[in-house]
């Protein structure tokens, strides 16, 4: 007879809230090609608002009465980020939120204030958190490599912040930094080391998803992965040569793609997305232009055997409606999202999480865009925003 699992191995490993769950999602149920992607009927360029609205059940369907005992992450939501290109406003939750605070990498996330400490075998619990976005144009600069700087024009500290190792990049693994060593050979401008990355993922690389995020060398070996992994070994070359690159995560609102539901992990974790698709991309510090988005799964494979930099100037998050959710700098998520699916599945536990995006059909100005929101929340969500970005990465 199997005996019940210790209560101490329903307790969840620490820092692996849900940026780690929508990151695993991201590897489940990423856009699986680029026919998924819709062209907004509306291409007038004007400002455009979206809301947003996520829903976590967490049930303990464990027959042999194992607590779920909830930690800190269960109750972590993220906020998103502000930036020039977006503003996003949390305006409702179903449960008050107990403080905000900046995560490891730098993202602003809030604490929900959950009604008891466990579930009990048998239980559930349910919340949701409700954004608002407004979404203005985008574009990146006119980018060349003949107008590319060098790799020692880089400024040193964000070499130091961004081009270390650490978080799911390997820039130890002799394979790894062979290859990229190989690729770039004795060029020195970084946009056209860049472009060479781009190139060799292009054509070594198979589109091609599983249920958990890959490290590099797993994407490397197997010659596939969907958009974080290529994305996290371009990360990893450019790491290497000492270029600054770290992954950013979004959501991308695809009017026309109906509800689908996806099950993983031996049902431990369902999804369920309406109108909405999550994403994956490279960022990388490119001189003298700064931050440039590197998108290495959305653009068409027609379009990267043109020009690799098609995947800077084609990239989701300038050419569609695309809410920049989280940046990944330091977090191994790779290991954060595997121990996610041991704890679920040792424990008989399931998370089931509803995604859905709606695009308000009234163009918004930027003079009304605060209208109709709690004045309190958005001014306690905008200091905490003001205190979370000190420091944090330039972003496009």
């Amino acid at each position: 007879m199997t005996s019940a699992p210790k209560e101490d191995d329903s307790t969840p490993p620490p820092r692996i809230g849900l940026l780690v769950l929508v990151v695993s999602i991201l590897a489940l149920v990423s856009l699986f090609s680029q026919n998924a992607y819709v062209l907004p009927r509306d291409k007038t360029g004007g400002i455009r608002a979206f809301t947003i609205a996520l829903t976590v059940t967490y049930e303990n369907r464990n027959s042999e009465g194992a607590v779920w005992n909830l930690a800190e992450d269960d109750r972590t939501i993220g906020l998103f980020m502000n930036n020039s290109w977006q503003t996003v406003y949390l305006i409702r939750t179903s449960l008050s939120v107990g403080g905000f605070e900046t995560d490891t990498d730098g993202n602003p996330i809030g604490f929900l204030s959950f009604p008891r400490s466990a579930i009990h075998s048998g239980e559930n619990l349910t919340f949701e958190a409700r954004y608002k976005i407004v979404l203005k144009p985008r574009s990146v600069p006119r980018i060349s490599e003949e107008g590319s700087a060098k790799l020692t024009d880089i400024p040193e500290n964000l070499r130091e912040l961004y081009s270390g190792s650490g978080g799911p990049w390997l820039l130890d693994e002799p394979e790894l930094v062979d290859l990229a060593h190989e690729i770039v050979g004795n060029e020195t401008k970084a946009l056209t080391i860049v472009a060479k990355f781009i190139a060799w993922i292009r054509d070594n690389i198979r589109y091609e998803t599983a249920d958990l995020p890959r490290y590099p060398n797993e994407t490397l070996l197997g010659k596939t992965g969907d958009c974080d992994d290529q994305a996290n070994l371009l990360v990893t070359m450019c790491r290497i040569i000492g270029i600054p690159a770290y992954l950013q995560v979004g959501c991308i609102y695809l009017p026309s793609r109906p509800p689908e539901v996806y099950r993983y992990w031996d049902g431990s974790l369902l999804v369920n997305l309406t109108r909405i698709g999550w994403h994956g991309w490279a960022m990388v510090y490119v001189p003298p232009w700064g931050w440039l988005p590197v998108d290495l799964t959305y653009v068409s494979s027609i379009n990267l055997r043109a020009d690799p930099l098609n995947a800077i100037r084609m990239s989701a998050v300038v050419a569609y409606p695309t809410v920049q959710y989280a940046n990944i700098t330091k977090t191994d998520y790779v290991a954060a999202s595997r121990m996610k699916r041991d704890f679920l599945l040792s424990n008989g536990f399931r998370i089931v999480e509803h995604d859905l995006m709606d695009e308000e059909t009234a163009r918004l100005g930027t003079a009304t865009a605060n209208a109709g929101f709690s004045v309190s929340l958005v001014a306690l969500l905008a200091a905490s925003l003001a205190a979370s970005f000190t420091g944090s990465p330039k972003r496009p």
